[in-house]
């Protein structure tokens, strides 16, 4: 117990040095004039809304002095060692993934995500080549807070956590319990390796902040206001992604906020 609660103070103190602001799952056309919230705005719950705003206006200045530059530079690798990074990356979620999937009755999911990752695992080179989607085996992804809207837990109230961006009582829920489960984190602190935990963490946030570089750009350029339509996309990327909803019906708005992995 000692060796987790100190690997979750470490995962806090390197979230807190640097902006991590990224996860995406769709794409966005830069040169969009027209990023105005929509109808799910008026079923946000939002009663900390000043307080989020000071921390929301934290994380965007974090951002552009921090992450996106560091993220434009992660742009000019080689696109194997990107693609490489993001396979690798990927892979490591899988475990958690397979146990969302079975804890919300997806046995057909968790099999095909099992699947996945001992190929990737081993014909992929410990994932860093995505030979499982060649064969059919597609990623999906599903977390904690997914499996307790399943559930039916809803969302509470909205929160913007400093560097962990926009989130809300149930999804920061799930990231905690993503936090104190994830088995290659624990098996690395456990190896006295904590130096592997926050590594990921950060090339994970860097990868994905990569991947929504001109999406974000467009997003905060083109909104009226940035920090509710930044909002209303938190709300519906989470909406569709708990529905299952086809990626060609996704909201075509940027999910910016933070995967714990």
């Amino acid at each position: 117990m000692q060796k987790i609660n100190q690997i979750i103070f470490i995962v806090f103190l390197t979230l807190f040095s640097f902006q991590i602001l990224a996860a995406a799952s769709d794409q966005v056309s830069a040169d969009s004039d027209d990023f105005e919230t929509t109808t799910v705005e008026d079923e946000i719950y939002d009663p900390f809304e000043k307080i989020n705003r000071a921390i929301f206006s934290f994380n965007n200045a974090a951002d552009q002095i921090i992450l996106e530059p560091v993220a434009k530079g992660y742009k000019k690798l080689p696109s194997p060692v990107q693609s490489g990074i993001s396979n690798f990356l990927s892979n490591l979620r899988m475990p958690l993934v397979v146990v969302n999937q079975l804890l919300q009755g997806q046995g057909k999911n968790a099999a095909e995500s099992t699947g996945r990752f001992v190929v990737n695992t081993t014909a992929g080179i410990f994932g860093l080549i995505d030979v499982a989607d060649k064969i059919g085996l597609e990623e999906k992804e599903e977390d904690f807070g997914q499996t307790l809207a399943t559930w039916g837990v809803g969302d509470g109230f909205y929160i913007v956590l400093p560097l962990f961006g926009p989130s809300n009582v149930r999804d920061t829920s799930g990231m905690l319990m993503t936090m104190v489960t994830d088995p290659v984190n624990a098996y690395a602190a456990s190896e006295g390796e904590a130096w592997f935990v926050t590594t990921r963490i950060t090339t994970n946030a860097i990868d994905q902040r990569s991947k929504i570089i001109d999406e974000v750009n467009a997003l905060r350029n083109n909104s009226l206001d940035y920090y509710a339509a930044v909002r209303s996309s938190y709300y519906q990327n989470r909406k569709a992604a708990i529905d299952n909803t086809d990626d060609s019906d996704l909201t075509p708005l940027p999910l910016i906020s933070i995967e714990f992995e």
